[in-house]
């Protein structure tokens, strides 16, 4: 190596030593672990290394043990809007404007600290065709046990959302029993305590079953789905109230989405001369989660249907404009 190359040599050297020098006094390395380490970027390096969606909890360090998964993702929302098709049966006396309600943007943010959703059931003991299981009726497609009536298909859809960060309340007081008649009256001063108790609540869902037929002969409302057969749902809606119309807002939106993700999942959405207690609170539903006819299973799986539209309007809708 003659003595131009060694000088260039030295020359190079010497001035990246420099440059290492003047980066450590400006205090960048110090700038750059800082960086990596920020939740966003470290959850990013994460994803590149392994593939896993991942985020930090708020009081655990950055890179520690203890993340938690992201949830999984799910379908874009679709794009609301009044060509939307959505079936619906009017039996009220009221004429709203559809389009407009479907159009209009949802107000909420289902994912906070504080319980967002309420679900409960104002007929609790309603239950379905058994299938092999055995249990004790009360009546006729009616029990008291929680792992075959209402209280059931409410765990289901709780646990969903749940598992997908929403903050939910299940009551499981049973308000139609030992007496049918009153279980509206009843179910509404549970809300009512659950409303003072928790005015974080943007969602209240009572969910029932539809019955329709003979004894021998009830109605069975199926679809098929990656699942299997899954009962039909149906969104029914009272008007004898000032605010419906926020009620069917969302509710227009619910049977569109379901309709989305799983075509022929739902019945006519359903508007009614009636009040259900839904003027308790806007954003409150009534779903019929299949009908008498149905197994508990194919019950089941349209509960899963049911919290998966939940989710995604939920997620769809966190940027809506205030």
């Amino acid at each position: 190596m003659d003595l131009h190359q060694r000088s260039l040599r030295v020359g190079i050297t010497a001035l990246v030593l420099a440059l290492v020098f003047r980066l450590f006094d400006l205090g960048l390395p110090e700038k750059l672990a800082a960086w990596l380490v920020q939740p966003d970027v470290a959850a990013f390096l994460i994803y590149l290394e392994t593939g896993r969606d991942v985020r930090f909890p708020s009081s655990e360090a950055v890179f520690s043990p203890d993340f938690l998964e992201s949830p999984p993702a799910v379908s874009p929302l679709p794009a609301f809007s009044g060509d939307t098709p959505v079936e619906l049966t009017n039996s009220s006396t009221k004429d709203p404007d559809i389009s407009a309600l479907l159009s209009e943007p949802l107000q909420w943010d289902l994912y906070a600290d504080e319980p967002r959703v309420l679900i409960l059931h104002t007929h609790t003991t309603e239950s379905y065709t058994r299938s092999g299981e055995t249990y004790e009726e009360t009546a006729a497609f009616r029990t008291l046990d929680e792992d075959y009536n209402m209280l059931s298909i409410g765990s289901r859809v709780a646990q969903r959302l749940t598992q997908a960060g929403i903050a939910v309340i299940h009551d499981r007081s049973v308000h139609d029993y030992p007496s049918y008649n009153g279980s509206y009256t009843d179910a509404r001063s549970s809300v009512e305590d659950w409303l003072e108790a928790c005015p974080s609540i943007e969602l209240v869902l009572d969910l029932h079953r539809d019955a329709s037929g003979s004894l021998y002969d009830q109605l069975r409302t199926t679809v098929e789905t990656a699942a299997g057969a899954t009962a039909q749902l149906m969104v029914v809606l009272g008007t004898t109230y000032d605010t419906f119309e926020e009620n069917l807002s969302l509710g227009l939106k619910l049977h569109a989405q379901l309709e989305r993700q799983a075509p022929g999942i739902t019945r006519p959405l359903q508007l009614r001369a009636s009040r259900f207690n839904q003027d308790l609170c806007p954003g409150s539903l009534l779903i019929e989660v299949g009908a008498a006819g149905n197994t508990h299973e194919e019950a089941l799986r349209a509960a899963d249907q049911l919290a998966d539209a939940v989710i995604a309007l939920a997620r769809g809708t966190q940027s809506a404009p205030a």
